[in-house]
């Protein structure tokens, strides 16, 4: 049995073994109007491209979680100094 809610879902009656129980369920997607996606290949595929570079590379680097911490704490200490507080970046 489906209840109506609006145009933002509904809620379906549902049971699992003996367990009943309510789930709310949002309408279809893609909305109307429908998202034409052809457009947006030439990115996709540039984008999965670049990714597999970055995979590549990650052979090459020795120890990734180092060289990934070095850059959140460059970013922490610039993130400082714009909010205008002082700090430095000291191994």
């Amino acid at each position: 049995m489906v209840k109506p809610l609006s145009r933002i879902g509904s809620y379906v009656n549902r049971t699992a073994g003996e367990e009943a129980y309510q789930a709310f369920v949002p309408p279809r997607l893609p909305p109307d109007p429908s998202v034409d996606l052809v457009p947006m290949y030439g990115a996709l595929d540039k984008a999965s491209r670049a990714l597999g570079s970055i995979d590549a590379l990650n052979s090459l680097v020795p120890d990734v979680s180092q060289f990934l911490f070095m850059y959140v704490r460059k970013e922490a200490l610039l993130s400082s100094q714009i909010e205008g507080t002082q700090s430095s970046l000291v191994v």
